[in-house]
């Protein structure tokens, strides 16, 4: 969506994609809800687990759609959404360019799980190893995951994952209530048990907001009896993507510690991270090396020796509502920086050197 947003004005877009179309002055195609038939997903399978990654891959329903809804118009560049899309673009681009944005290291999006290693590890090694070679430019999310990708002959250009800039006010701290946040989808490898486990550590002052998308109702039931006997937890509703900003401008401190059970969890650098910048909020992580290197450098955050809860939790009990107060002026120093309009320059930039 940022993408759109930022070259909608400049460029006449189609856009294929899943769910409802987009607001604005697009072209839009729909390419979800296909499903095969039970022989066709048998066979799929059967291919995936034979290394006949071509076949399972152009008889995917959603390649299908998307050739089928666009074979006949021609394009002066294609923008790939994750290595996923990447043949599928290649094959319409013909001779056009074609722009790769990665938001994951694709190799290892789903390590920790074994299902994924066993059906999927390869398919994706396979993606990179052929198709990245051909692209004419190459975008993703973070430093560590640019790096990653370098091994496929690529050298990625990193453009930060960031929100709209939003003008908010530094909201004061109550010294006797400290208000935590987090936000995002209900997810079990990231472990959230872990932020409730770490309020166990914090005196009574500390507060703690959890505001969840239901992304897997039994999770978040685990999660409600967790928390059930901490008045000073609560759960509530999410706010739409573009008003998490302002709904979360009355915190404090924005928490997240996620363990790195994988490689892209290590190399975590989140909307949320973004998302708690623009809100003028003090931020409190676990030592996350992308996370952190930023928190650092700007000022605006604390980080733990490790991902342990007492160890978060230390942390923050060592903060005064000085310390506090101070972190969130720094945060909003680099709110004027760390938002969507800084990354939308290089994608125009990038956009506009392909294009000539």
């Amino acid at each position: 969506m940022r993408q759109i947003r930022a070259l909608e004005a400049r460029f006449d877009l189609t856009v294929a994609g899943f769910g409802p179309a987009p607001v604005g002055n697009i072209s839009f195609h729909d390419i979800g809800a296909a499903r095969g038939s039970l022989p066709a997903k048998t066979a799929r399978a059967v291919a995936l687990l034979a290394g006949l990654y071509e076949y399972y891959y152009w008889r995917s329903p959603f390649v299908r759609k998307t050739l089928a809804a666009v074979h006949s118009i021609s394009f002066d560049l294609i923008i790939a959404n994750d290595v996923v899309s990447l043949p599928l673009a290649l094959q319409i681009a013909q001779s056009a360019p074609v722009m790769l944005d990665a938001h994951e290291y694709s190799p290892k999006e789903f390590e920790d799980l074994w299902r994924w290693r066993f059906f999927f590890a390869g398919f994706y090694t396979y993606l990179c190893r052929k198709y990245l070679p051909r692209v004419a430019s190459m975008t993703t999310v973070c430093r560590g995951i640019a790096e990653a990708y370098q091994q496929f002959g690529v050298s990625p250009k990193v453009v930060l994952n960031c929100p709209a800039q939003q003008h908010l006010p530094i909201q004061p701290v109550d010294p006797d209530r400290i208000r935590l946040i987090h936000h995002g989808g209900a997810v079990r490898s990231r472990r959230i048990e872990l932020m409730i486990e770490m309020m166990h550590h914090l005196d009574h002052r500390h507060t703690l907001d959890l505001m969840l998308v239901d992304t897997d109702p039994r999770y978040m039931i685990r999660l409600r009896d967790l928390a059930a006997a901490d008045s000073r937890i609560r759960f509530r509703s999410p706010a739409p993507m573009e008003d998490i900003a302002e709904t979360i401008n009355k915190y404090d401190i924005g928490v997240f510690l996620l363990p790195p059970v994988n490689f892209n969890y290590r190399m975590a650098l989140p909307n949320k991270f973004f998302e708690f910048i623009q809100a003028r909020l003090a931020v409190a992580i676990g030592p996350s090396p992308e996370m952190a290197r930023l928190a650092t450098k700007c000022g605006f955050g604390i980080v733990a020796r490790s991902f342990k809860p007492q160890e978060l939790a230390a942390c923050i009990s060592a903060l005064s509502a000085e310390d506090i107060e101070h972190l969130k002026h720094q945060a909003d120093q680099a709110s004027h920086e760390l938002h969507a309009g800084r990354s939308a320059e290089i994608l125009l930039s990038e956009v506009q050197r392909l294009l000539v």
